[in-house]
């Protein structure tokens, strides 16, 4: 590893990504993002975590129509999802990922904008994603992890409000999935 000389050398240097909100990174918060920080109620007899109040406006939940769980193997991405109309709510309940967001609407004032926002057991949390937002996860902890996405709409196979793009061969998302080594 080089030795840096001077204070202008250091000056040069690549600066630390800082979190402004814990587990969150990206510059700001995508317009219409919600994140909620989830409580663990703990005793001699294990936990319990709320994971969603349907009445909870502060987080748009009325909407919810369905509850679904979806598990991924350490090291898997699941992404890149878009939807024109669902709004999403996930919970990781199990297991520790990276949910990462791209703000694809052209009219957003956070257009174009990334957050990356890890959460699950180390870090409970809830977050509402509006429509128009690309979205993946990737397992990043040792074991399965497990999801809890909470759509608006109805799944209807004959008319999936989705639309998908490779993780890691597109010419939309400026996003390397791997693990950023500072």
């Amino acid at each position: 590893m080089a030795q840096v000389l001077s204070m202008n050398e250091y000056d040069e240097m690549d600066r630390p990504r800082i979190q402004t909100l814990p587990g969150f990174y990206g510059d700001s918060l995508i317009e219409g993002v919600l994140i909620k920080s989830l409580d663990v109620f703990s005793d001699e007899r294990g936990y319990l975590m709320e994971i969603m109040r349907f009445n909870d406006e502060s987080m748009n939940a009325g909407e919810i129509k369905q509850a679904i769980a979806s598990y991924s193997h350490p090291g898997m991405v699941k992404g890149w999802h878009l939807h024109s109309v669902q709004e999403d709510h996930l919970v990781c309940v199990t297991g520790m990922i990276k949910l990462v967001l791209y703000d694809y609407r052209e009219d957003s004032p956070t257009y174009g904008v990334l957050n990356e926002i890890f959460m699950g057991e180390r870090n409970p949390r809830a977050v509402f994603i509006p429509p128009g937002i690309f979205h993946g996860t990737k397992n990043i902890g040792s074991g399965i992890s497990l999801v809890i996405g909470m759509p608006s709409v109805y799944y209807d196979p004959d008319n999936v409000d989705e639309r998908r793009l490779s993780p890691t061969d597109n010419d939309i998302i400026p996003y390397d999935w791997e693990c950023r080594l500072e």
